[in-house]
């Protein structure tokens, strides 16, 4: 099985709460879709368990994985504070790779993967793409550069000491310095990186982010090969999508912890771009023909009572990913989902969604054409960002 689930969707920022959460939901998980074979793991470590962690926790971790039968294949490294019950908003991207803090806790997390990973088996660290863009300016380049290469030096450095290969995965994310595939090819080539620090640097692609960029699948994957990006891992993810330009329909998933970005479709192709819901229903465009909000819906549903979701987006790329490509679901937004859409347990949810996304990846055909409930049209990049 390469289809995980990421244990950010529980809260816990201490390493006592993050392992308390892994022993009360991921047994149960794994008798449901994975009862005798290996069960990967996307565990996330925040910055506060990453600084208290110590031989003895990392051995205990190691023992309790072991015994269950299941290994840590990634680690979400991409929110270092706290992540629940709390607003968090873009607060979420910080520190960024501006800061050394970001560096000292990639190397932290990196040490980690490398002592669970296991032998023969690629890695793969999520992290922040450079930064939130409105934060950054021209003058950030050169430090966010030289931030990421030491991490890829560390990287390095633990490959020849360990043999186990880990890469650290930049997560384009709406509203980012990475948002856009274009982003992140015109990024990477800018980075102009030595052969052996490209070959540890990758994408971590997040189905819900790209599906918001109005992206084609196919294009959006075809151009990452072309130019050698790697896919460290896959966060299978959906995200709200309304067929109506009256985005007030979406008012009941306005919500005060996570960033909502809304990128609103014209009928001539013209992205508008708002960083949050709340900004998209004052701003109420008129000439929107479609929305796509940024709010993680469990992957399994095509459609909830206000609107549809990007589940099309899901069943036309999953099949285009090799097999053994690491897949993990990611609907951190558990805690927030309107009542009607947690009719189950967090436990039952995520089962759900793994034994959908397998299904889909054995059932949907390579290349085959899933119809869109709205036509589709090539839209115009480089909007202004509000």
């Amino acid at each position: 099985m390469t289809t995980s689930y990421c244990t950010n969707i529980h809260p816990g920022e201490s390493w006592r709460e993050i392992f308390a959460a892994v022993r009360r939901h991921v047994p149960s998980v794994k008798r449901r879709v994975s009862p005798h074979a290996p069960f990967p793991l996307g565990l996330r470590v925040s910055g506060k368990a990453a600084g208290e962690m110590r031989a003895y926790d990392v051995a205990a971790f190691s023992d309790w994985c072991r015994e269950n039968n299941v290994h840590v294949a990634t680690i979400n490294a991409f929110p270092y504070g706290t992540f629940h019950n709390t607003p968090v908003k873009e607060s979420v991207y910080l520190p960024d790779w501006r800061y050394p803090q970001r560096l000292t806790y990639t190397k932290q997390v990196a040490a980690l993967l490398a002592e669970w990973l296991p032998d023969g088996m690629t890695g793969s660290i999520s992290t922040v793409p450079a930064g939130f863009r409105t934060s950054l300016s021209e003058e950030d380049f050169p430090g966010i550069k030289k931030h990421l290469v030491a991490a890829l030096d560390y990287l390095e450095a633990l490959r020849q000491k360990s043999g186990k290969e880990i890469l650290l995965s930049l997560e384009p994310e709406p509203g980012c310095l990475l948002e856009t595939t274009a982003d992140v090819l015109a990024f990477f080539g800018r980075l102009a990186l030595s052969p052996v620090h490209r070959s540890l640097l990758a994408v971590c692609y997040d189905c819900c982010h790209q599906a918001l960029q109005y992206e084609d699948p196919s294009e959006s994957l075809g151009r990452l090969a072309a130019h050698e990006i790697r896919i460290g891992h896959v966060q299978v993810s959906s995200a709200l999508r309304l067929l109506h330009p009256d985005i007030g329909r979406l008012d009941g998933f306005r919500e005060s912890c996570y960033l909502h970005q809304s990128i609103g479709r014209t009928e001539e192709g013209e992205l508008l771009r708002f960083t949050d819901l709340d900004q998209a229903i004052a701003a109420a465009p008129d000439n929107v023909e479609e929305w796509r909000v940024h709010f993680h819906i469990p992957v399994f549903l095509d459609a909830t009572a206000e609107c549809v979701t990007t589940r099309f987006f899901l069943e036309r790329i999953l099949p285009l990913f090799p097999d053994g490509t690491p897949m993990e679901v990611e609907t951190y937004t558990w805690a927030v989902l309107p009542e009607d859409l947690r009719c189950e347990t967090v436990t039952d949810s995520i089962a759900r969604e793994i034994e959908w996304v397998e299904y889909a990846r054995k059932h949907f055909v390579k290349d085959s054409v899933v119809k869109e409930r709205s036509p589709g049209k090539a839209p115009k990049q480089g909007n202004a960002r509000r």
